[in-house]
C-alpha cells in the first residue's frame, strides 16, 4: 500500500550505515491537518533506505515536499524479557516538491497544504498545536 503526505521538511539527518548491507537516512516532515476549523500540527519521521538515501539532498529544510511512502513493520523477541515487540517504519520511496494543485489518487492520504488555513485564522504557523476545548455535541439520545 502506497501513501502520500505533503508537508514542510523540518529536519534531515545524516545517512547511517547500520551494517555492511544496510544504510538508512531519516528525515522529519511537519504536517498540518484541519479538523473542525482548527489546524493541528503533526510530525512524521520517515526513512529512506539503501540507494534512496540521497533523494532528500536536493531539498532544503523549510521546503514544501510531497513524500510517497510505504508502511513497513517487523516483530522481534526482546532478549531481556522475552516479550514480543513491534517496530513500524515509514519507508519513503519518492520525494518531490510539494504542489497544492496535485490531484490525489485512490489510496493516497494528503495533509492540507500550508497556507490553506480557514478564513479568519492567522495562518499555519500561528495555529494551535491542539484544541483543549470540549467538543460540543447534540444530545439526541432518548433517555
Amino acid at each position: 500500500m502506497s501513501l502520500e503526505v505533503t508537508g514542510k521538511l523540518l529536519v534531515k539527518y545524516d545517512t547511517q550505515q547500520v551494517n555492511d548491507k544496510f544504510k538508512k537516512r531519516e528525515f522529519v516532515v511537519e504536517l498540518a491537518e484541519e479538523i473542525n476549523g482548527n489546524v493541528y500540527t503533526n510530525f512524521a519521521k520517515l526513512q529512506l533506505v539503501q540507494t534512496k538515501c540521497e533523494i532528500i539532498d536536493r531539498f532544503n529544510v523549510g521546503d514544501l515536499v510531497k513524500v510517497s511512502f510505504n508502511i513497513k513493520g517487523n516483530s522481534y523477541v526482546d532478549k531481556r524479557d522475552g516479550a514480543t515487540k513491534y517496530i513500524t517504519n515509514l519507508d519513503a520511496w519518492r520525494v518531490e516538491a510539494g504542489n497544492a494543485a496535485a490531484p490525489m489518487t485512490q489510496g493516497q492520504q494528503q495533509a492540507p497544504q500550508y497556507g490553506g488555513a480557514p478564513a479568519g485564522n492567522a495562518g499555519y504557523n500561528n495555529a494551535p498545536a491542539y484544541n483543549n476545548a470540549p467538543q460540543q455535541t447534540v444530545d439526541d439520545l432518548p433517555f
